[in-house]
């Protein structure tokens, strides 16, 4: 079940970067994380209401906060990145980077995958690379995405450190401290867009809050390393959408790193 949860959650992140990225070449990239973070608040604060009607521990709240910082950093220089029209760079920094940091962190705080996962584990980092092209030119978009990467290891380390019986709440305090940090700059420069593109923006955040509401609930399932590993297969979804919505054609390479994420997938879910 934790497995299937974390690959979930890949999905809405996925999702949620091939709406934002486009978004993000047609709005201020601010705009799109702030009222992203806006429309993810709203969500997890009505999930968490109706769902988790204990009053969390403090210490959770504070987990979650710490993820929130980390998710509205990831989030606003992965969208810096995508407005500069290097997704092909940005997002296989990002995710590999990521997965690596996360693993090595929770093997220190204690995970101990078996062979199988570890193969898995092994995997999935060239996978992803490829998925995304197998480039990553010298430049802004490598560090955009170191940037971006060391946000989602913090947002998928802290969130897993909340107590299961704290519910969705560390999800809606993530938001209320990500709308925080960039409610100051959101001041200086007012968002200005029409309603659509701006309920769109709204629409992608609360996408990204339900992406963490499935991570939360596969960490307390499954091994920390081994969700935060599933839920990074989100790359592989961007190039998908591509195939089917915008006609774009598959390289050998990403037919690879398909591959291999679906190898992946299997031996993370059997270790």
């Amino acid at each position: 079940m934790g497995a299937l949860l974390a690959l979930a959650s890949a999905v809405c992140y996925g999702i949620v970067d091939f709406c934002g990225g486009i978004l993000s070449r047609r709005a201020p990239f601010r705009a799109v994380t702030f009222l992203g973070q806006l429309g993810g608040l709203l969500l997890a604060a009505a999930a968490a209401l109706l769902l988790s009607p204990h009053v969390p521990a403090p210490a959770d709240c504070a987990w979650g906060a710490l993820s929130g910082i980390g998710s509205c950093l990831a989030m606003l220089f992965l969208n810096r990145g995508l407005s500069r029209g290097a997704m092909s760079v940005v997002v296989p920094v990002s995710a590999v980077t990521s997965v690596a940091l996360s693993v090595l962190c929770g093997v220190l705080l204690g995970d101990r995958p078996g062979t199988v996962a570890w193969a898995g584990i092994a995997v999935t980092a060239p996978a992803l690379w490829l998925v995304a092209g197998g480039r990553a030119e010298p430049g802004a978009g490598v560090r955009d995405g170191l940037a971006a990467s060391a946000g989602v290891a913090v947002q998928y380390l802290a969130l897993g450190q909340a107590g299961a019986d704290s519910g969705l709440w560390p999800v809606a305090a993530g938001r209320v401290a990500a709308v925080l940090v960039l409610l100051p700059g959101a001041l200086r420069r007012p968002p200005r867009l029409r309603p659509w593109p701006a309920c769109a923006c709204v629409l992608v955040g609360a996408g990204a809050a339900l992406g963490l509401i499935l991570y939360l609930l596969a960490a307390h399932r499954q091994m920390l390393a081994v969700a935060v590993v599933l839920a990074s297969l989100y790359p592989a979804v961007p190039v998908i959408l591509g195939l089917a919505l915008l006609h774009e054609r598959i390289t050998p390479r990403q037919t690879v790193g398909l591959v291999g994420a679906a190898a992946a997938t299997v031996l993370l879910t059997l270790g």
